[in-house]
C-alpha cells in the first residue's frame, strides 16, 4: 500500500493514525469483555477501520453520517465519549437508547450521527431524506450512509440509489465490501465485478476505493465530499476491504480458506501504516508507545465509569411515555365561515394550508406533482408550493418512507401518500421498524404522515380496496386516524401534521365524493384520540369509523324506532376508551363494526376491552360485525357480499331480540 502524499503533513499522518488506533484497541477490549460475558454481542471492524475514519474525517462535524455495525471509528473519530459507547453496550442509563437497544442501533443528534436497525436498507433512504433537507435549504452540505455487499441485494439498495439519482441527492454511498454476507461470499451474491459498476445504471458517479488505506480513503472521500458540497449528485463508493472476524463474534471464520485471510491480514490497514510512518520517521517508535499508553488509559478509564454505574432500572410510566414525543395539542377553533364540501375537497384544503403554515413541510408520492394525484388531492400544489415542495416520486414506496424519516431528523416535516393504502406493504418495513421505533429507541422524533386512501365498495378488485388499519393500531409507536366526514377529514389531517409522530391517516376512497357538508374554511384542528358522539340512544351501540359511520346512520334513518347510541372512532390509536365505555354502559349491547375482515381486526381488540371493563354492564354479547374472511372481490354482487354492511340489519336485530 501506497501511503505518501504531498497533501499531508506530519501531524496529519499522525493525527490519522492515531483515529485508526483508537478503534482498534477499543475492539480488542471490547472482545476480552464478550468472552467475559460483560457485553452481550459484538460486530468487529477490526482491519476495516481505514474506511470508517477516512470518511468521517473528510466529513464535517455538522454532516450526518448513517454507520453500520463495523464502523466504531465513525463514533471514536467524532469524538462521542468513550464512557457512553461502553454503557451503551452494557444497556445502562447513560448511553443512548436507555437500554432499549445494543450496540451500534442507536443516534444522537449531538454528533450528527444515525444509527442503523437491523432492517439494513432503510437507513440509505434515510441519508436521501436528509441530504433532501439540505438540499431544499440551499445548505452546502452532505450525507455519508454507509452498508455492506451483503445489503445491496436488498430492495432498499436500489430504491434509495434511484432516488438519490433522480433528485440529485448530495449522498455518499458507502459499500464496505468485505467479501462475505455472514458466511455467504459475494460470488454467490451478485453477478457483476464490482459493485461500482451499478453507479452506470443509476446515471451515478462511483468510484472503487482500496478500504484498508487509510490516506487513499481520507484523500479521495475530502476530494469527492469538496466537489459534492460545491456540485450536489450522490455518489456511490466502493470500499475493497475484508472481514477478518465473524459476521458476529457467534459466527466464526471457519467458511474463509485460511490463504484468503492471511492475504488480508497481510493488507491490516494498521500495521501497514506504522510501518510507514516509522519507516518515513514521521512518527517514532517511542510516540507510538506513548499514545497507545494514552488511549488504553483512557479506555480503562471509561470502562470504569460505565462499570460503576448501576444497573438500568426498570420504570413503568418511563417506558410508556417514551413510545411517543410528548406533544400537547394545540386547539385551533373552527370559524363560523363555512362552505359545502366533498371529503376530497376537505383533505385538499387541510393540506394545502398545512402547507401554507409549515414552510417546513414536504409533500411526497407517486403523481401527486403536475398531476394532483390520482385523486387530485393535490392538484394546483405545484403553482402554488412548487416541485421542490411537492415531489413526484419514483414507484419505490420503501425509500420514500424513509426519506420522510430523514426529513424529520433534519429538521423538516413529511406526508407522503400511498397511490393506494394497499401498496403500503412495499413500504411496511420502514413504517413499523423504524418510523414506530425510533423515539422509543433514542429519542427522535419521526416526523411522518402518511396517507393511506383506502376501502371498497368502488369495484376495485383486491389490490385497490382494503382497509388494513390493524396492521398498525397493533405496533406500537404509530398513530392511525381514520375520518368518515370533510370537517373531521380537514381538522384530524391538520392535527396529524401538527403531531411530531408518524400517523397513519386513513381516507375512504369511496366517500371521498360521495359524502358533503359545510367544513369550516379557516385552518382549524380536531384532536387526535377524541371519538365523535353521533347519536344518543339506550337500546344498543354502534361503535364504528370510515364507511362503518354512514352505514350505522344510514340503518338508523330507515329505523327511527330503534335507539341506537352510535360513536364515531375517528382515531384509532390513541383510541377513545372513555367514549367507548360510556356507551356500552348506556346501552348495555353493543355492535362493533369495521369494513375489515374480523380476525385480528381492530374490532377484535375492542371487544377484549369491553369485556375487561364493561363486562357487568353488558346485557347481550358483543357482536362483531365486518366484511367475509376473503380477498376483496372486483364483481358488485360480489363486493356488496363481502362488504359488513350486507349483515348489518341481521346483527342489529338479533342483538336487539336477545
Amino acid at each position: 500500500m501506497d501511503f505518501k502524499s504531498d497533501q499531508l503533513n506530519q501531524d496529519t499522518y499522525q493525527s490519522l493514525f492515531k483515529k485508526l488506533l483508537k478503534p482498534r484497541l477499543i475492539e480488542n477490549k471490547m472482545l476480552v469483555l464478550l468472552r467475559q460475558g460483560k457485553i452481550s454481542k459484538w460486530f468487529s471492524g477490526i482491519g476495516q477501520e481505514a474506511i470508517a475514519v477516512g470518511v468521517t474525517s473528510a466529513l464535517h462535524k455538522d454532516e450526518y453520517i448513517l454507520p453500520m455495525h463495523r464502523n466504531l471509528g465513525v463514533f471514536t473519530t467524532r469524538n462521542v465519549p468513550l464512557n457512553r459507547l461502553f454503557s451503551q453496550w452494557q444497556g445502562k442509563a447513560n448511553g443512548f437508547t436507555k437500554g432499549r437497544d445494543r450496540s451500534f442501533h442507536f443516534g444522537t443528534q449531538e454528533f450528527k450521527i444515525v444509527g442503523m436497525i437491523s432492517h439494513l436498507g432503510p437507513q440509505l433512504g434515510v441519508a436521501d431524506g436528509i441530504a433532501l433537507a439540505h438540499q431544499l435549504r440551499n445548505e452546502k452540505k452532505l450525507t455519508a450512509v454507509f452498508t455492506g455487499e451483503g445489503a445491496t441485494s436488498e430492495g432498499d439498495f436500489h430504491e434509495a440509489l434511484n432516488v438519490a439519482s433522480v433528485w440529485n441527492l448530495p449522498v455518499l454511498f458507502c459499500v464496505e465490501n468485505n467479501a462475505y454476507g455472514l458466511s455467504t461470499p459475494t460470488s454467490e451474491q451478485y453477478n457483476c465485478e464490482h459493485i461500482a459498476d451499478r453507479g452506470k445504471g443509476y446515471g451515478m458517479e462511483a468510484h472503487i476505493i482500496g478500504g484498508n488505506n487509510i490516506v487513499e480513503v481520507y484523500e479521495k472521500v475530502n476530494e469527492i465530499a469538496q466537489s459534492v458540497r460545491a456540485n450536489p449528485r450522490p455518489i456511490l463508493l466502493e470500499f475493497k476491504t475484508f472481514r477478518r472476524r465473524g459476521h458476529e463474534e457467534a459466527s466464526g471464520t471457519k467458511y474463509v480458506p485460511d490463504d484468503l485471510m492471511q492475504y488480508w491480514e497481510e493488507k491490516d490497514p494498521i500495521a501497514n501504516f506504522q510501518d510507514f510512518l516509522l519507516k518515513e520517521k514521521l512518527i517514532s517508535a517511542d510516540e507510538i508507545d506513548q499514545i497507545e499508553k494514552e488511549i488504553k488509559a483512557e479506555i480503562d478509564e471509561n470502562l470504569q465509569l460505565a462499570f460503576d454505574e448501576p444497573p438500568i432500572e426498570a420504570d413503568l410510566e418511563t417506558e410508556l411515555n417514551d413510545v411517543y414525543r410528548a406533544y400537547t395539542h394545540e386547539v385551533i377553533e373552527p370559524s363560523s365561515k363555512t362552505a359545502e364540501k366533498r371529503l376530497v375537497d376537505a383533505i385538499s384544503d387541510g393540506l394545502r394550508q398545512a402547507m401554507e403554515t409549515h414552510e417546513n413541510l414536504v409533500i411526497m408520492g407517486q403523481d401527486v406533482a403536475e398531476y394532483g394525484g390520482v385523486f387530485k388531492i393535490t392538484e394546483g400544489f405545484v403553482g402554488q408550493f412548487g416541485k421542490e415542495r411537492v415531489r413526484n416520486t419514483p414507484i419505490c414506496e420503501s425509500a420514500i418512507v424513509s426519506a420522510g424519516m430523514g426529513l424529520s431528523i433534519n429538521g423538516m416535516k413529511a406526508v407522503m401518500e400511498m397511490q393506494f393504502g394497499d401498496f403500503v406493504t412495499s413500504g411496511f418495513n420502514p413504517i413499523v421498524n423504524y418510523l414506530a421505533k425510533v423515539h422509543y429507541r433514542w429519542n427522535q422524533h419521526a416526523d411522518v404522515v402518511v396517507r393511506m386512501p383506502c376501502g371498497a365498495g368502488v369495484g376495485a378488485g383486491p389490490f385497490h380496496s382494503q382497509t388494513n388499519e390493524a396492521w398498525f393500531t397493533k405496533t406500537p409507536g404509530l398513530k392511525v386516524v381514520y375520518p368518515a366526514f370533510p370537517s373531521d377529514a380537514k381538522g384530524l389531517l391538520i392535527s396529524s401534521i401538527n403531531d411530531p409522530n408518524p400517523v397513519l391517516f386513513f381516507e375512504h376512497k369511496a366517500l371521498y365524493r360521495s359524502v358533503r357538508e359545510e367544513v369550516p374554511e379557516n385552518y382549524f384542528s380536531v384532536p387526535l384520540g377524541k371519538a365523535n358522539h353521533l347519536k344518543e340512544g339506550n337500546q344498543l351501540s354502534i361503535i364504528t369509523f370510515g364507511a362503518g359511520v354512514h352505514w350505522a346512520l344510514a340503518y338508523a334513518e330507515k329505523n327511527p324506532e330503534v335507539s341506537l347510541d352510535i360513536i364515531d372512532l375517528r382515531s384509532l390509536c390513541p383510541l377513545d376508551e372513555d367514549a367507548v365505555f360510556a356507551s356500552v354502559k348506556r346501552t348495555g349491547k353493543v355492535i362493533l363494526l369495521q369494513e375489515d375482515t374480523s380476525f385480528g381486526g381492530i374490532a377484535s381488540d375492542l371487544s377484549a376491552l369491553i369485556t375487561e371493563n364493561c363486562f357487568e354492564y353488558l346485557d347481550g354479547p358483543i357482536q362483531r360485525v365486518s366484511s367475509l374472511p376473503t380477498p376483496i372481490p372486483f364483481a358488485g354482487q360480489l363486493e356488496e357480499q363481502f362488504l359488513a354492511k350486507s349483515r348489518l340489519d341481521e346483527a342489529i336485530e338479533k342483538l336487539l331480540n336477545y
